[in-house]
This record gives structure tokens, C-alpha cells and sequence, in this order.
């Protein structure tokens, strides 16, 4: 497949707008402003079918004719870089190598929303990331396609950075907002939406760094030819980072759809040592487990759903015959544990619960019981405040389910089988 979000990574000075202007960067804004309206933007993305690539896969086209339907001033349009989830990597590959893909982006969809200001939430880990998006918007200025009257037209947006202070519930839409506004991270109820009542309650957009991607791109190309590439439903590029027992980790921009299987045989190179495989988490550490025999399914939102589990943000997590799916359900757990905002009982109880159940079993203290108690306790947890609760059970849930075997051959011995002694 042709690189296309990938496009610009291996060119000397990636980053730098001179080499993404000499690519043909900032044509998709320029065509744009001077030849479509905002209305004609939206219905472009409508067409290209692109669904957002962090996680929750709602068409971008439908929350921008959300966002563009509200009269209510100002809006402003926000950048989820707030990547936090264990073992995804692609959006730092994005903001590092190719800032201004992501800035282009955003000032296209600014313009087609109405919004007038923006900020990019950064995770707060990726300090590197955040000297390079400093110094590509400033470029952005320097070059006038920040500030006012952009390329000589009436459409003018300012762009900020906010970096965030480390806490995973922040990539949950409305936690970030309550963050960019100096409060407590912990998600709002909806409705309203963030489209409609957001940032200061104004109406804001929120997309996520891959998402921004792809927006110079259907512009440049057009709608029709992007929903040409991949699967049907989920058209489009997709960056998937591959980590685990494989030969080649990385990040793989492949067409939305590709086969599980392929991605790991093929593009990672298959497992180390030529070793069996186990277990494959598909859609990042959230993502209900799959095993060895069901990875013929293709990587896309509703393919992965009917499987029992999710793309979410794509991030492949791959164990083999070696590896303990006790010992990694429960460290998968624990992280959830330790990022439960706390608001809910679901989640803050649920989720040390799970800790300490698992633990258990992981040191061979555990009955046959408590693999009841964990399913109980995962339907309890589906009714939390936001994602984070309702998805944080599933590797363990999955793994209980797909693994059972394992977890009695824990309580079974009083000790873990994969344990050296």
C-alpha cells in the first residue's frame, strides 16, 4: 500500500514545515479556503466515511455537522493527544515526525466547523513532542497559516498547547475538557455533548491525532477516492502499533480491514523464536482477548464487535505460548486500577477488586469461586460513569472466559505454572 499518513516520516527534517511544504503540505488548506465552503468540507469528510481513530469510531463528518449547526460563539476545536493507553504508540509517531499533518488538519476542520480557537492536549510524557509542535506552530505563524485573515481570507484561528499531567481518564473527551479548564479530570455526564457544550460550554470539537491525519488527505484526493481504500464499512488508512512477541514491532499503516493474521505473520514478522501464539489483545489494553484460533478477522470497528471485542485505538498486543494470561490480565488491571478517576463505584471499587482477585490467583491462593466473582463484578462494572469502567474488565473478563484452563491450573497447583522457580 501506498504511504499516506506515513508519507513524510523517513524524509530528512520530517518535521520541519520545509520539507512538509515541498510535499505538497498546506495545498489541502489552500483548496479549502479558497475553493470550498465549510458546508462543502463537511460534506467531502461525509463522503470519504472516516471514523474517529481513537477508539469509540464515530463518523467525523456527522460530529463536524454537529459542531457547524450550533450558533452559539465562540467554538473552539480540540486535538486528543492525550495517548495514554498501554502499548499505542502511533499519534506520537504523527505529532513527532509530522506535526504539520496534524496542524493542517486541525485548520481545515476549523474551518469547516466555525471554530476560532483550538488547543492540542498533550499527554504529559511526550515532552519531545511537545518542543517539536512548538516549534512547527510556530512556523504555522510564521508562514501565515496561523493567526488572522489565513491566506488572505476572513478565516482566522489562534492554536495552543496544553499538556496534560499524566492521567489516562483524560483521554476521555469531556475529562479532557474539565482538564484544559483547570478542573478535575473526571468525565461529564452526556448530554449535552461536547459538540455542543464543551470547552467553557461552548460548542467544541474533539478529534483525535490520527483523525486530524487523514483530513489533508481526503481533501487532497477527495472523499470518494478514500472510501475507496480498506474496508466498506470503515474506509481509509490505519496506523496499527504492534508490540509483544513478534520479530518486527512497530507502527503499520495498512487499509482499515486488514486481517489480524496478516498483520502479525506478515507485516511484525510472526512470533519470536518461531514460538506458538498464544493470545492477541487487538484493539489495545481495553480490548477483550483473542486467541490463537480467531485471528482471521478483519482489523475495523464493526468486524472486531461481532468477534466479542473492539479495534479501539489498534494497538496489537501479542503473547505467545510462554507468556502467562493470569499474570497479564491482572497487570492490565492493575493499570486501570491505578487510572480509575474515582468518581463512580463501578469503577473505583470494580477495579481493585479485580486486583486483588487476580492477584490472588496469580500466587496460587486463589478457588474456583473467585473465577464466578470476577464475572459478577465485571456486569456490575459495565454500568460505570464513563468508558474507562465499562471497558477496564474486559482482558480479565475475556481471559476467563477464553483461558479458564489457566486460571484453574493456578489454583489447581498453589502456584503459577510459568513461574521459574
Amino acid at each position: 500500500m501506498e504511504r499516506l499518513l506515513l508519507r513524510n516520516i523517513d524524509r530528512e527534517n520530517s518535521n520541519s514545515i520545509e520539507t512538509y511544504l515541498s510535499n505538497g503540505g498546506y495545498l489541502s488548506l489552500r483548496k479549502a479556503l479558497r475553493e470550498m465552503s465549510p458546508g462543502d468540507v463537511i460534506e467531502e469528510v461525509k463522503r470519504s466515511g472516516l471514523r474517529g481513530r481513537g477508539g469509540a469510531g464515530f463518523p467525523t463528518g456527522m460530529k463536524w455537522e454537529f459542531a457547524a449547526a450550533d450558533i452559539k460563539e465562540p467554538k473552539f476545536f480540540v486535538c486528543n493527544a492525550d495517548e495514554g493507553e498501554p502499548c499505542t504508540f502511533k499519534d506520537r509517531l504523527i505529532i513527532e515526525k509530522d506535526p504539520h499533518a496534524l496542524i493542517e488538519g486541525m485548520l481545515i476542520g476549523a474551518y469547516a466547523t466555525g471554530c476560532r480557537y483550538g488547543y492540542i492536549y498533550l499527554r504529559g510524557e511526550y515532552p519531545v513532542g511537545r518542543k517539536i509542535l512548538e516549534r512547527a506552530i510556530g512556523e504555522a505563524y510564521d508562514k501565515g497559516f496561523l493567526g488572522e485573515n489565513i491566506l488572505g481570507t476572513e478565516f482566522s484561528f489562534d492554536l495552543y498547547i496544553h499538556s496534560g499531567a499524566g492521567a489516562y481518564i483524560c483521554g476521555e473527551e469531556t475529562a479532557l475538557i474539565n482538564s484544559l479548564e483547570g478542573r478535575r479530570g473526571e468525565p461529564r455526564i452526556k448530554p449535552p455533548f461536547p459538540v455542543n457544550a464543551g470547552y467553557l460550554w461552548k460548542p467544541t470539537v474533539v478529534n483525535n491525532v490520527e483523525t486530524l491525519a487523514n483530513i489533508p488527505l481526503i481533501i487532497e484526493r477527495g472523499g470518494d477516492w478514500y472510501a475507496s481504500i480498506g474496508s466498506p464499512d470503515c474506509p481509509g488508512p490505519k496506523l496499527y502499533p504492534v508490540s509483544g512477541k513478534v520479530k518486527r514491532p512497530g507502527v503499520y499503516e495498512l487499509p482499515m480491514g486488514t486481517p489480524l493474521s496478516e498483520i502479525i505473520y506478515e507485516h511484525a514478522g510472526g512470533i519470536v523464536g518461531d514460538r506458538k501464539l498464544k493470545a492477541v489483545f487487538p484493539g489495545g489494553a481495553s480490548s477483550s482477548v483473542l486467541t490463537s484460533e480467531e485471528i482471521d478477522v478483519p482489523m475495523d470497528f464493526p468486524s472486531l464487535a461481532k468477534a466479542g471485542t473492539m479495534l479501539g485505538s489498534g494497538a496489537v498486543m501479542v503473547l505467545d505460548e510462554t507468556d502467562c494470561i493470569v499474570r497479564a490480565s491482572l497487570r492490565l488491571i492493575k493499570f486501570f486500577r491505578h487510572e480509575s478517576c474515582g468518581k463512580c463505584t463501578p469503577c473505583r471499587e470494580g477495579t481493585d477488586w479485580l486486583v486483588r482477585i487476580v492477584s490472588r490467583i496469580e500466587e496460587g491462593l486463589g478457588s474456583e469461586d473467585d473465577l464466578d466473582t470476577i464475572l459478577d463484578i465485571s456486569s456490575v462494572m459495565e454500568n460505570s460513569f464513563c468508558g474507562l469502567g465499562m471497558a477496564a474488565h474486559n482482558p480479565v473478563v475475556s481471559s476467563v472466559r477464553k483461558f479458564k484452563d489457566e486460571f484453574l491450573k493456578h489454583i489447581k497447583l498453589g502456584r503459577c505454572p510459568f513461574r521459574r522457580s
